[in-house]
């Protein structure tokens, strides 16, 4: 294609996100809500912590994994006094790269989440060493997701994986899966090679399930369409889908022709919609869908508010 010019059919895809309040100018009912998902949260990673891993001596993720390996060495050191003081360094980093609200959030969160640690004990029956991991992953990965969709985390792990989101815009489930990977190791020599195999199916699974809730079917998609009928597309996802489309000038390299290019960035739910209206109109037009990482803009815009 030859040089592009871009003009926007609807402001949609371009508004500029509001201010980010901090936390002491937010209502006391968002103020709640937040507590009660980091609360919620914690809960189900203690649960998982204190019902399946320590008990099968599996090693545990980021910082909360180091806790735990020193607690197997030194038992008489509590996890959740040993996470506490561990989180000091990290939230020196979180200071400088993440926002402020979602710092004072964390330090809560990391005082809830280490009392969660000390006072809930659940005891879950699961013998088959390969379902505990699978269960203690999907309770951690669901209950840090549900954390990290408050507006501050848990610390350890979180504030790294945030600050690196923010600078680099490196996943939060790839920055915790490799993290892991380091204390797998550790596991692995300090330990005994069949922990540290029951701990990566724990880990994996946790990370997955950190994803799931975090994104689901609020992911975005970005569509790319090349048809000659753009102008009757174009209209049909304003007036039925209400998302915003962008015409991009480009050039066939075989044709010579000028293509008006259609750009739109949809909901996952959405996606089919968009896809039948393409289909109704012109069988035979070119559509590329692409992942997205995050999309900032009024009302199609999931940018994570860390």
């Amino acid at each position: 294609m030859g040089n592009k010019k871009i003009t926007e059919k609807s402001g949609a895809l371009g508004d500029r996100l509001p201010d980010r309040p901090v936390l002491g100018t937010e209502p006391v009912k968002q103020i709640s809500y937040n507590l009660f998902l980091i609360c919620l949260g914690s809960m189900l990673v203690a649960i998982a912590l204190n019902g399946i891993i320590i008990p099968n001596k599996f090693v545990s993720g980021g910082l909360t994994g180091l806790a735990l390996g020193i607690h197997y060495i030194f038992p008489y050191l509590p996890v959740s006094w040993l996470y506490f003081f561990l989180n000091i360094p990290l939230f020196i980093i979180g200071w400088k790269f993440v926002g402020r609200r979602f710092f004072y959030y964390s330090i809560v969160g990391m005082i809830i989440f280490s009392v969660t640690v000390e006072w809930v004990h659940v005891p879950l029956q699961v013998q088959d060493k390969i379902l505990s991991a699978l269960f203690a992953g999907i309770l951690t990965g669901v209950g840090a997701g549900i954390i990290l969709k408050s507006k501050g985390s848990a610390g350890g792990t979180d504030i790294l994986s945030v600050a690196l989101l923010n600078r680099f815009c490196i996943r939060v489930g790839s920055t915790i899966l490799a993290f892991n990977i380091v204390v797998l190791t550790a596991a692995a020599i300090l330990f005994s090679l069949e922990s540290a195999l029951y701990t990566l199916v724990y880990m994996y699974v946790s990370s997955r399930f950190v994803e799931v809730v975090l994104t689901g079917l609020s992911q975005r998609k970005a569509v790319i369409i090349i048809s000659p009928k753009w102008d009757e597309i174009s209209k049909k996802i304003l007036m039925e889908i209400v998302r915003g489309v962008t015409f991009i000038k480009g050039q066939g390299a075989y044709s010579g022709k000028d293509e008006n290019i259609l750009y739109t960035v949809v909901t996952f739910r959405e996606l089919p919609r968009v896809k039948d209206i393409v289909r109704e109109i012109d069988p035979d037009a070119f559509v590329v869908v692409h992942e997205t990482l995050e999309v900032m803009g009024h009302r199609i815009g999931n940018q994570p508010h860390w």
